[in-house]
């Protein structure tokens, strides 16, 4: 009954882990770091890991629009079924086509499926290098206006677990959104009000935004994909709301403002006032 968590320190994989460990279902971190490691660059470590899953959260290092990312997906999901994995939750991208053919994949795979589809996490902005810029007053990205239903990764963790541990979810495709769109501008907004302290939102070309990035630590492969989401991402496709929180779990979605209101409430110590 083993589920096995793939980016098991990642923003949704270590809450989907808290979860699961919540329920006394047993689990197992997959990452770099964990006994037996996991790294997608390494396929020979890989059935390490999945003897003795039963059910598997798949996310994937470092974003399926890279590409080779189907190549990867397909060998896991092959490897999964050999070893007797039933049950698999994909956690892939809105608009993003590459992350629709892994999609295909795992659909096609024989396993009982459930794809979580989502874009930007409002954690993008309390854990990361972008926590660095809102200390500073300044997010400064290359959106332009472009308005986002920035999802919350509580809510994608619910539903994961949800797929993972009960029936009735094989075979969905859950897109999950929060419940409006907002600018950068408005969740800078949002931010400020939250914290007490102005944050602005800043439009950079993506060439200044890398510049940027790169001063603050980020590593240059990261960069680049960065660049190319936001290039191909944040052109407007993705601007509009979906239901899959509640078509999961029978509740809304979690809005930005409560996000940013609990997020600025926990802080503690000197760090952001």
């Amino acid at each position: 009954m083993t589920t096995l968590v793939l980016g098991g320190t990642g923003k949704t994989g270590r809450r989907v882990i808290d979860r699961l460990t919540a329920l006394g279902r047993p689990v197992r971190s997959g990452s770099r770091s964990s006994t037996p490691a996991f790294d997608w660059a390494d396929l020979d470590g890989w059935p390490a890991a999945l003897q003795g899953a039963e059910s598997v959260y798949v996310t994937y290092y470092p974003d399926l629009a890279v590409p080779g990312s189907g190549q990867d997906i397909r060998a896991l999901t092959e490897l999964a079924a050999e070893s007797g994995v039933r049950r698999m939750v994909l956690l892939s991208g809105r608009g993003e086509p590459e992350a629709q053919a892994c999609e295909r994949i795992v659909q096609e795979s024989g396993l009982e499926w459930t794809v979580v589809r989502c874009a930007w996490f409002m954690q993008n902005f309390s854990e990361g290098y972008l926590l660095d810029a809102i200390q500073a007053g300044v997010i400064a990205l290359p959106a332009g206006e472009v308005a986002e239903p920035f999802v919350d990764a509580d809510d994608i963790a619910d539903v994961a677990v949800a797929a993972l541990t009960e029936d009735g979810h094989a075979g969905r495709v859950y897109e999950l959104t929060g419940p409006r769109l907002l600018t950068f501008a408005d969740a800078a907004a949002d931010l400020s009000a939250a914290l007490g302290r102005t944050v602005e939102y800043a439009p950079v070309k993506p060439e200044e935004f890398a510049a940027g990035a790169a001063e603050a630590g980020v590593p240059q492969d990261e960069i680049e994909m960065l660049k190319a989401l936001f290039a191909e991402v944040l052109d407007g496709r993705n601007a509009y709301v979906a239901d899959g929180v509640r078509e999961a779990l029978g509740r809304p979605a979690r809005d930005f403002t409560a996000f940013a209101r609990d997020w600025a409430q926990g802080m503690r110590g000197p760090r952001i006032r």
